[in-house]
């Protein structure tokens, strides 16, 4: 018992000295849209942060009880109270299967409230340490920002259980405002919805108790503001009222939206027009039905993408170097002779810090059936593992590490050394990655069945023991994963050292440059490495050079 709990740090500690990423890609796959019936949840936390994997154990508290809630530099700002049980939390997702990921909205910035207590990341922690349902989860939200105050600015929060998932956009209520605005829609079965750091929900039916939840009076506010005309034609969309668009941010975040659903629905029209901002252009729904159901590794690709195959495909063009990378640095935007520019933002990008695809699966218990499948640096070179919900412990390498020292003893490092130096020759390394990643997490997903059997039945006899059956297996894979991508970082290293390409020999070959970005050198330098015409062939360099 605790008169005061002192939370184990979460995933969020960085934010203590870094502040919140506000360049989120999240995706939900309701039971009926996905293969075996489970609801998934995808997060991309964007950022240039190092993160913590954490575990926060149960516990039971005294009356009177209360956390200590600290701003991002470790100032307390308040306290909360603490209800006499709260749940374990693995990641991002509680002992009930519950779990929450978020994109930031921003909004309008006048409706951040520096005097309320709670910022996003704290307010997330809280629901899962007191919620055992999605449901629950979206009215503990509302209840704790009512009593305690919101502090950050406007956030989308994608909230999954067992039967059951919710979108909750909130918005604050300006400085030494009361509680916060929100509006809460449950995803239809057999629906997909994403978001990508802008709000998306437009009407609703607040009659709807079942299928809606809202803070109060959402209506007066944003016309005392006037953001909204209750007299006038068109009915109260809180999309228009609290998330005003420009050209660039609609380009930052509906993109993301438009390809997953182009990818989830192939056969249909998606129009650009809408994330190209084009003035009167219809939004994406907030919803569609996928034209497949999903698997786990679908969702996987899904957030594994570039535009490949489109007109934005980022691998193509002179702006995606010689060989093809779809990285793009910051800043995003930039201006060339008084004109405005912006690079495209992909959901695969080099900034994430950890991302996750969680899986809450009502026919098998808790412990089993909430599963984070979780990954640190670009989806696109991360492998995905493993982690049960009923686990005790997490792998050590992906909870330690800082963003101000290499250490290979930190899967964040690991893994960033593997992507950044694949930038050297994109093209020629992916494949050499992809396939080390498919070799890994396709051995995982074919020993799920069996590995949540064994489980199973190990909870009908000896809970304990099925935990750490699970601990064990969910700690060392992962690491096993980390020394796999030591040892692939020390390959590709070998293998394309000074620009060689090595030959199944280990003999360097010459591989030069596409001829394409040959040509778009010429175009800038037509004569600056033309060689003069003598008649004597090209010349050759001595081959101890």
């Amino acid at each position: 018992m605790h008169r005061l709990f002192l939370p184990i740090i979460t995933i969020f500690t960085f934010l203590a000295s870094t502040g919140p990423a506000a360049a989120c890609t999240n995706f939900i796959a309701t039971k009926g849209a996905t293969v075996d019936g489970s609801v998934m949840v995808t997060y991309t936390c964007d950022g240039e942060f190092h993160p913590h994997l954490r575990l926060t154990p149960a516990a039971d508290h005294e009356p009177g009880a209360v956390e200590q809630i600290k701003d991002w530099s470790g100032n307390v700002l308040g306290e909360v109270a603490l209800p006499a049980h709260t749940f374990q939390v693995v990641n991002l997702m509680n002992e009930h299967q519950v779990t929450i990921a978020e994109t930031t909205t921003g909004g309008r910035e006048e409706l951040v409230n520096p005097d309320g207590l709670l910022h996003y990341w704290t307010l997330m922690r809280l629901v899962l340490q007191r919620a055992a349902s999605a449901r629950e989860a979206v009215e503990v939200m509302g209840a704790l920002v009512d009593q305690y105050g919101y502090r950050s600015s406007g956030e989308s929060f994608y909230i999954g259980g067992k039967d059951e998932a919710w979108v909750v956009e909130m918005v604050g209520p300006g400085p030494g405002g009361q509680g916060a605005h929100w509006v809460a829609l449950r995803v239809p079965d057999g629906y997909v919805i994403a978001h990508a750091n802008l709000g998306r929900i437009d009407t609703f039916d607040r009659r709807d108790k079942k299928n809606c939840l809202t803070s109060k009076g959402l209506e007066e506010f944003a016309a005392s503001s006037g953001w909204y005309d209750p007299d006038g034609e068109q009915e109260f969309s809180w999309r228009r009222a609290f998330h005003p668009t420009t050209p660039q941010n609609l380009r930052y975040t509906s993109t993301r939206v438009w390809s997953l659903y182009r990818r989830c629905a192939p056969s249909q029209e998606w129009p650009m027009d809408f994330h190209r901002g084009v003035e009167g252009a219809e939004p994406l729904p907030l919803w569609i039905k996928p034209e497949k159901k999903l698997a786990v590794a679908d969702v996987f690709e899904l957030m594994r993408d570039h535009y490949e195959g489109t007109e934005l495909d980022m691998t193509q063009g002179v702006d995606s170097g010689p060989y093809g990378t779809p990285h793009r640095w910051r800043p995003m935007g930039w201006e060339v002779d008084g004109q405005y520019y912006t690079w495209e933002r992909p959901i695969s990008t080099q900034q994430t810090g950890f991302s996750m695809v969680t899986q809450s699966r009502d026919w098998l218990p808790d412990a089993i059936g909430g599963l984070t499948w979780y990954g640190v640096d670009d989806t696109y070179f991360t492998c995905y593992v493993p982690l049960y919900c009923g686990i005790e412990s997490v792998p050590e390498s992906f909870a330690t590490g800082s963003l101000g020292k290499f250490g290979w003893d930190s899967a964040w490092w690991v893994f960033n050394f593997v992507s950044n130096y694949a930038n050297l020759k994109y093209q020629y390394m992916l494949p050499d990655i992809r396939i080390v990643q498919a070799e890994l997490e396709g051995d995982f997903l074919d020993l799920q069945p069996a590995i949540e059997k064994t489980a199973v039945e190990l909870a009908k006899s000896d809970p304990a023991l099925m935990s750490r059956y699970l601990t064990d297996y969910s700690v060392t894979h992962a690491e096993a994963v980390v020394d796999k991508w030591r040892d692939l970082g020390e390959y590709l290293l070998t293998k394309y050292n000074d620009g060689y390409v090595k030959d199944e020999n280990g003999r360097p070959q010459e591989k030069g440059y596409p001829e394409a970005w040959l040509r778009a050198v010429l175009e800038q330098h037509p004569d600056k490495f033309l060689l003069p015409d003598t008649g004597a062939g090209q010349v050759k360099e001595p081959e101890d050079y």
